[in-house]
């Protein structure tokens, strides 16, 4: 790499955004920082733009503009606000990457935007392709647009993938299980925020941490898949591994399956979106085979973790049916973070989302915005009720 790539990272104040700004921190005569976004953490998105001094800033809370725009009033670094400034700084002639860390829903449109204006993506923000995954990798086929995974599950694919001619017979993602993998599902209605968020190998936001523990989360990274890869939904198939030391495994025709195996941390999925096709050195903790006890698989329990099936569901359906549940699932777990709901609630919130939410056949963006309100509005009003 003799040119600097210059990334705008979008959510750069959440888990991924600020591992990714230690890839930049480490390789600064590869990556230039144009933009830097946050939602709330203002005073967060003010530091880091301070150290990388990038073409510009976004605090999509407008609220928080004032404030933004006082503290950097002395750098020459343009300060937007709100959700629509999101989509546009994207398209900037000084891109050459597009960084979406972004949480839920919100990061859909910047995604499109991104594969619009034909920069390249590398992809955390799994909700692009939940919601709108038809239509954003249709874009990045028609523009050859590559949009790099740098969830592990997926990024794992990716890597078994490169070099390969053949098509895989089927993927096999790995679930570390989350904190409830051994509670009987009769104690789930016990479950407390704190237990909630304590997953027993990765570092990740809350909002990623609570879905990981539902296995909603996982249920998304088989959409996702589904997207990314051109699979179908019965070639995608789901194992515990509670070790997290397997991300990830492609089974060919032959039977050959390749795995690609790692430390439970971001910054190597993270790095190698930023400069595939190369390697190089991370500094980060190596794999060591003979310190590991042993690596176990087994299948995922749909009683204690129906909301994997579910996700199943709404991909066979079609439609709108995986933007509603995404919408249910986003109000639900706030609630919850907040207190309002049991965490056995949130099946309840989603599973009634989906049988009040109007079912579109062939969704346009504009059905998938009206889908995402419809779904946020049915949702509250069951959790009032």
């Amino acid at each position: 790499m003799t040119q600097k790539q210059r990334v705008a990272l979008l959510g750069s104040t959440g888990s991924i955004g600020t591992q990714t700004l230690d890839i930049v921190r480490r390789r600064p005569e590869e990556f230039e920082i144009t933009t830097l976004t946050a939602g709330n953490r203002w005073e967060e998105l003010v530091a880091q733009a301070i150290e990388f001094q990038p073409d510009s800033v976004v605090i999509a809370n407008e609220q928080h503009y004032s404030a933004v725009k006082e503290a950097l009033a002395n750098h020459p670094i343009k300060v937007y606000a709100g959700s629509n400034a999101l989509s546009q700084v994207v398209t900037s002639g000084e891109v050459d990457t597009v960084v979406n860390a972004l949480v839920g829903y919100a990061g859909m449109l910047p995604s499109l935007a991104a594969v619009k204006a034909s920069k390249r993506l590398a992809l955390a923000n799994k909700e692009s392709l939940v919601v709108a995954g038809e239509h954003i990798m249709r874009e990045a086929a028609e523009r050859d647009v590559p949009i790099l995974p740098i969830d592990s599950e997926h990024s794992a694919i990716f890597q078994c993938l490169a070099g390969e001619v053949s098509a895989p017979r089927r993927v096999i993602i790995t679930a570390s299980g989350g904190p409830f993998l051994r509670t009987p599902a009769e104690k789930l209605q016990d479950v407390t925020v704190e237990q909630a968020l304590s997953h027993p190998n990765w570092s990740m936001g809350a909002k990623i941490t609570i879905d990981s523990s539902t296995l909603v989360n996982k249920g998304f990274e088989v959409i996702e898949a589904r997207w990314l890869f051109g699979l179908k939904p019965e070639q995608i198939d789901v194992l515990v591994h509670p070790q997290s030391i397997v991300h990830s495994m492609v089974e060919f025709e032959d039977g050959a399956i390749k795995a690609q195996l790692g430390t439970p941390d971001m910054h190597l999925p993270i790095q190698y979106a930023l400069r595939f096709p190369e390697r190089g050195e991370l500094g980060e903790e190596r794999l060591t085979f003979e310190k590991l006890a042993t690596l176990t698989f087994e299948q995922p329990d749909l009683v204690r973790f129906p909301l994997l099936g579910t996700a199943y569901d709404c991909l066979r359906k079609g439609g709108n049916s995986c933007c509603v549940m995404n919408g249910a699932n986003e109000v639900a777990v706030a609630a919850f973070l907040r207190g309002e709901i049991k965490y056995i609630d949130i099946q309840r919130v989603i599973m009634g989302t989906l049988e009040r939410a109007q079912f579109v056949a062939t969704p346009s963006i504009e059905d998938y915005a009206a889908s995402n309100e419809e779904s946020r509005r049915i949702a509250r009003e069951i959790i009032r009720n």
